[in-house]
């Protein structure tokens, strides 16, 4: 029997990465710092409680050794030591990375976004060969940097896949960006704003889509970055469209040609004046990877976890990692002042 480990499986990829695994025959350890165990698993799943900064304890996780480490939680060098660390008792690694370590070549890359003139110029679309940022350890893309590089260049390593992913999405998430539209669904809000006539493209990963190309990576050992995305991104009007449709409400969209108007009204998780799509023919080509889910089929299940988990409770409360990064997601005041001034 084929034993794999999954380090994170608790978290909006790791569950259902470790269905896929166990779907496919692999005997699977389902490890997180609460050690619970999801509904959707089968039973012979082993569920371990570890703390991923433990190095003892993740040592013992993998004991004599296992065919397969997928971790979906590492985030810097450090991490990807522990993992090369276990050559010689671990057949192979996937590792989940971001597509925030490309940048476009002057230096520009999510990182720079904020910057005036700083948003990348990525080709349309983006290609495992784009440049990365300098691996390093004062922003989270740097820090994935650095992962990446320690994986791939680590010669007695276990050979390792290193995923890319977009936005993802599906249950589970700590940063579910479609609740900028299914809270305003909730909240009875009909009119909305999307800056750059929603147009914008943030190339989409669904969980389960990332979990097939785990599925499948663990088959196909060997050391490469691929990119992990949806077979094609929809832009923030359609994802809107989306929601809209499965919620069963009717909303009117307003779309300025440029730049949100102001720092809280049209500015949406997917807003950007220039597109991040990218190219997921070498997983194809690599792994055989076809998608299992489209976003609009994947919606369904988003929706009903983002209305579960928001029932009573302050979004900010309720997403507390989205509050940080999208402070100003729900200024209905701005948005209304800036109807009545627009009418």
């Amino acid at each position: 029997m084929r034993r794999a480990v999954v380090i994170g499986a608790g978290g909006q990829i790791g569950r259902p990465a470790v269905a896929a695994l166990a779907r496919d025959g692999w005997t699977v350890t389902a490890a997180s710092r609460g050690g619970g165990r999801d509904e959707a698993w089968p039973g012979d799943v082993r569920v371990a409680r570890v703390d991923r900064e433990d190095d003892a304890a993740l040592g013992a996780l993998i004991g004599d050794g296992c065919d397969l480490v997928v971790d979906v939680v590492a985030y810097d060098a450090r991490h990807a030591r522990q993992l090369t660390a276990l050559a010689g008792r671990v057949g192979s690694a996937v590792v989940v990375s971001t597509v925030s370590v490309y940048e476009d070549g002057e230096g520009r890359g999510f990182d720079t976004m904020g910057e005036p003139g700083g948003h990348p110029r990525y080709p349309v679309p983006i290609g495992e060969d784009q440049p990365t940022v300098a691996p390093g350890d004062a922003t989270y893309s740097a820090r994935k940097a650095a992962l990446e590089r320690e994986l791939l260049a680590a010669g007695g390593g276990p050979p390792t896949t290193v995923l890319r992913a977009g936005a993802v999405h599906g249950p589970h998430s700590p940063l579910p960006r479609e609740l900028y539209f299914v809270k305003r669904n909730l909240d009875g809000r009909r009119r909305r704003v999307l800056a750059f006539r929603g147009a914008s493209l943030f190339h989409t990963a669904a969980a389960r889509n990332i979990a097939e190309l785990i599925r499948l990576a663990a088959a196909r050992p060997g050391s490469r970055a691929l990119n992990a995305c949806d077979p094609e991104p929809p832009s923030a009007a359609e994802i809107g469209a989306a929601v809209d449709a499965v919620m069963g409400v009717r909303t009117e969209t307003v779309l300025p040609a440029g730049p949100p108007p102001s720092p809280s009204v049209g500015s949406s998780p997917w807003s950007a004046e220039l597109p991040v799509v990218c190219d997921m023919s070498a997983a194809a080509r690599e792994l055989g990877y076809r998608p299992v889910v489209s976003y609009a089929e994947s919606l369904p299940e988003t929706v009903d976890d983002l209305t579960r988990r928001l029932a009573g409770r302050d979004w900010r409360e309720a997403f507390p990692s989205l509050a940080r990064v999208y402070p100003d997601l729900f200024d209905y005041a701005a948005e209304d002042a800036w109807f009545t001034g627009a009418a």
